[in-house]
């Protein structure tokens, strides 16, 4: 990947990362570049770098490894249990310099002190913050919050820590997070819209800011095709189905190829892909042959179907091949002294999912010129909204199937509390 790929702020920070010891969380609002900054540093560090995630499409889709997987932790609350360590283990852990977690704002407290604990067993550095380990984290809190568990595992955080959040682990207590906010948005060009998004993300929607995005949103939604952003797999699932029931011609199925241990189910397409001509789809990851003829969350229409898929895409027939997804688990070589990335499973399908509705959840990242947001009785997660939103390159594209409501936009105050201490990015005007 070449250097001029970067943006000034992202080729700042990605210097910070190479060029020092410190640990680093890079934010910034949907839109900024934050994988793109992932992927050029996991192709350009000089470092011996690993990447992890907390779940396994999150780490499939950075070629990582889960941090369960990576550091064999136990599924649950660790709290003060003993870590037990192979002698396998604890040669990859030493061979880390710089330890990459993406979408961390999905790691609790608990997980993060327990990679800290991990890191200064295997290191044996105990009075040493993860190890002498560099973490570097990417995120952004006001999209994606902590899973709560049971109420077991409520109580013990609500006794034991601030909150459940990555930044009130108790490892900050002796060690330093710098926090780079991206500023810079790629995705929208609108000023008015930016500023729009702005409020959302940061719970700061006044009255006539509600009031315009309401009057854009209330159209009557397109009925020709355009995608519906829904709170739950249920309401998607429905929508596609009835969709895909509506179009003539008979079901064809897919299905995939699973070769090697996929660690559970979380598999990053569908097992069972089942398509008609006409279905309406979205492409799950970037054209693999490198000519850009679509990109991760790109919409097209099936319009034939034999041993490939043949997708138009506004007018351009593209014939699509099935994708690998390659799971990889990181292990140490005595010999070479290096940290090696071996590939352990493998997933092969098309890179398509039925695509007149998808959940909030799962249109992360991507990019959409118009969508129908539906709410349903209410948002029911801190940020929801603003991912939703944020998903439209262009404020004329949003169509609402409700009003907002002040109740639908969420913001956690423990996200306000720490992303107030957001320095400016070096050598870069805040």
């Amino acid at each position: 990947m070449p250097r001029t790929d970067l943006a000034p702020e992202q080729r700042a920070v990605f210097e910070a990362i190479e060029t020092t010891r410190e640990h680093i969380f890079v934010t910034g609002r949907a839109g900024t570049g934050k994988s793109t900054l992932l992927e050029y540093l996991a192709w350009n560090t000089s470092k011996q770098l690993v990447i992890c995630a907390p779940t396994g499409v999150a780490a499939l889709n950075v070629g990582g490894q889960t941090i369960h997987s990576l550091f064999r932790l136990p599924i649950g609350v660790i709290a003060d249990h003993e870590i037990e360590q192979s002698a396998e283990l604890k040669k990859l852990l030493n061979a880390i310099e710089t330890l990459v977690v993406d979408e961390v704002s999905m790691v609790n407290a608990d997980l993060l002190d327990a990679m800290d604990r991990s890191l200064r067993q295997a290191r044996q550095k105990p009075h040493e913050a993860f190890g002498g380990v560099q973490l570097v984290l990417f995120g952004d809190p006001f999209q994606l919050a902590p899973v709560p568990g049971d109420g077991d595992e409520r109580a013990y955080f609500a006794d034991r820590y601030r909150s459940m959040w990555f930044f009130d682990a108790r490892v900050w207590e002796e060690a330093d997070l710098t926090i780079y906010e991206l500023g810079t948005i790629h995705r929208q060009h609108e000023l008015e819209f930016k500023q729009l998004l702005n409020a959302v993300r940061h719970g700061q929607v006044t009255a006539e800011m509600a009031g315009r995005l309401n009057s854009v949103g209330a159209r009557p939604a397109p009925d020709d095709g355009t995608i519906t952003l829904a709170t739950t797999n249920a309401t998607v699932t429905r929508i596609n189905q009835a969709a895909l029931g509506r179009l003539p011609g008979r079901i064809l199925s897919a299905v995939a190829d699973v070769n090697g241990d996929f660690g559970g189910r979380a598999y990053p397409a569908d097992e069972k892909l089942e398509l008609k001509v006409g279905a309406q789809v979205m492409f799950l990851r970037n054209d693999a042959g490198g000519e850009g003829r679509w990109v991760n969350g790109t919409i097209g229409e099936v319009v034939r179907i034999s041993d490939n898929v043949t997708v138009e895409i506004d007018g351009e027939r593209h014939e699509v091949a099935p994708a690998t997804w390659e799971r990889y688990k990181y292990s140490y070589s005595p010999v070479t002294k290096q940290l090696t990335r071996d590939v352990v499973a493998e997933f092969t399908q098309f890179p398509l999912r039925l695509a007149w509705a998808v959940t909030i959840h799962k249109s992360q990242g991507k990019s959409y010129d118009s969508a129908i947001v539906d709410l349903g009785q209410r948002s029911f997660a801190p940020g929801q909204t603003y991912v939703a939103l944020s998903r439209l390159t262009a404020l004329d594209g949003l169509y609402l199937s409700r009003p907002l409501r002040p109740s639908d936009i969420i913001v956690d105050d423990n996200v306000r509390r720490f992303m107030e201490r957001a320095k400016p990015i070096p050598g870069i005007r805040a």
